[in-house]
Formats: structure tokens, C-alpha cells, sequence
């Protein structure tokens, strides 16, 4: 069997998210179809993060394991042979020899996610981008933001998934933080891992905290796991658009 690392980038505009799905266009559904289209073998292809429907990455991470008669292709071959066949919303990156029981996800010590929000209207960028049109007070996100670092329980910011549950809300973050960048506000995190819709409805509260509707005094609290029923967290999920899978740490 031979196992590859691939690097790859993604416009996820278009794309049911990164996991495969039977009836649905999927980042994951068409980089197998490619690989099995190269090899015509039994293959697998995992990620290291299941990015959501309209979620973009610049730095996915992905493993591709080929097993039985394959034809004997040097990364680089493989690297051209696959970026030929998928779609130009999809780039393969890099291709790397890794070891056999390398595995994309299970492997992973952290992912980085950032969130970009636009202070303006955006005609080139608006796919990548959430508008917000009141004016933010960013300071006060950036004092919010700095206390998401450390172990917290986030059930305040969790959506229920389905297909985990009784998943802990406790999550280790390394960092995060909020940038100013021209007419863009970046709101950066990294962590161990992360729950479903975690980053995007912190996103929406720091937005919150920004217009004064939220005290960063109640942000801590909601780090805290206290829910609080006058603030609907879920209703202020950011949009798809403005989220990038930055990087995997291994």
C-alpha cells in the first residue's frame, strides 16, 4: 500500500462541504473521483477537517492511501495528474510521500481556522467575506477574543450533531485572536480540535460584542458554559462565506 499527504486549497462555494455524500457535490466526493479516475484501484481519502457546505480552506490536509495494482506514479506526477482532473474551485497544493499508517485527521494536534469580516462592500471578495455594515468596536472583540485561549467548555456555542452524539464541549484553544487587515476584520483560532459551528457562532458573538450588544463581561461567561437565555447564540451564526480552514499541525 501507498500512503500520500496532500496539501490542498478550495473555494468551497459551490460544495455540500468537504464530506462525502451520496446525493450532493462534495470538496472529498470529487477528490476521490479524480484519484480513483488516476488509478483505477481500491483507494481511501480522508481529511483532517470536515469543513461545512460553503466553507473554504487554504491549507487542508488530506491523506491518500492506494492499495492493489496501481500504476507507479512519483508525487509530483501524482500532483499534476490529479490538479488535471478536478475542478478549478479545487487545487491540490503539495503531494508528499508519508508513512503507512500516517492519518490525516487522527494524526492532527491542531487545526487553524480564521474568519474574515468585511467593514465594506465587497464585489471581487464576497464569496470569502462577511459584510457587516454597523460599525465595530474592535477593541472590545480583541479583549473578547483573547479570552477564548485555554481549555473552555464551548456548549454555548455548540449546534447538536448528529452524527456525534454525547460529544464533549470541552475544547483546548491555542490561540485566537482579532486582526485588522485594510478593510478587513480576521478573527484567528486554533485548537485541538473543534465542535460543530463552533467558530462560526463565535464569530457572530464577537460581531455582537463589536456593536455593544454584548458585554465582553457575558462573553466570559458564555466561556464559562453559562448559557445565558437572553442571548440567542445560534440565531447569530456568521455565514459559511467569510470561513477558511487555515492549516493542520502534526
Amino acid at each position: 500500500m501507498q500512503t500520500f499527504r496532500l496539501t490542498l486549497e478550495y473555494d468551497g462555494s459551490r460544495f455540500s462541504g468537504w464530506q462525502e455524500q451520496i446525493n450532493a457535490r462534495t470538496v472529498q466526493g470529487e477528490l476521490k473521483q479524480a484519484a480513483q479516475d488516476l488509478f483505477r484501484t481500491d483507494l481511501e481519502l480522508q481529511g483532517a477537517g470536515r469543513t461545512d457546505a460553503g466553507v473554504h480552506a487554504v491549507g487542508q490536509v488530506a491523506h491518500l492511501k492506494i492499495r492493489g495494482k496501481a500504476p507507479a506514479l512519483a508525487a509530483s506526477e501524482i500532483l499534476r495528474e490529479l490538479n488535471d482532473r478536478l475542478p478549478a474551485s479545487i487545487a491540490v497544493l503539495e503531494v508528499t510521500e508519508a508513512p503507512p499508517r500516517f492519518h490525516a485527521r487522527h494524526d492532527a494536534k491542531s487545526r487553524a481556522y480564521f474568519y474574515q469580516i468585511s467593514t465594506r462592500k465587497a464585489a471581487l471578495s464576497k464569496r470569502f467575506v462577511w459584510w457587516v455594515k454597523d460599525p465595530l468596536d474592535v477593541p472590545r472583540m480583541q479583549q473578547a477574543a483573547a479570552l477564548i485561549t485555554g481549555r473552555h467548555d464551548f456548549v454555548a456555542f455548540r449546534a447538536a450533531d448528529p452524527s456525534k452524539p454525547g460529544e464533549s464541549t470541552i475544547v483546548v484553544v491555542e490561540s485566537a485572536e482579532v486582526s485588522v487587515d485594510d478593510n478587513l476584520i480576521v478573527f484567528r483560532i486554533e485548537a485541538s480540535h473543534f465542535i460543530w459551528k463552533m467558530v462560526r457562532r463565535l464569530t457572530g458573538t464577537l460581531v455582537k460584542v463589536g456593536r455593544g450588544e454584548v458585554s465582553v463581561e457575558e462573553f466570559r461567561d458564555l466561556l464559562n458554559g453559562k448559557k445565558n437565555p437572553k442571548l440567542d447564540i445560534a440565531a447569530w451564526t456568521a455565514p459559511a462565506s467569510g470561513l477558511f480552514l487555515e492549516g493542520v499541525r502534526y
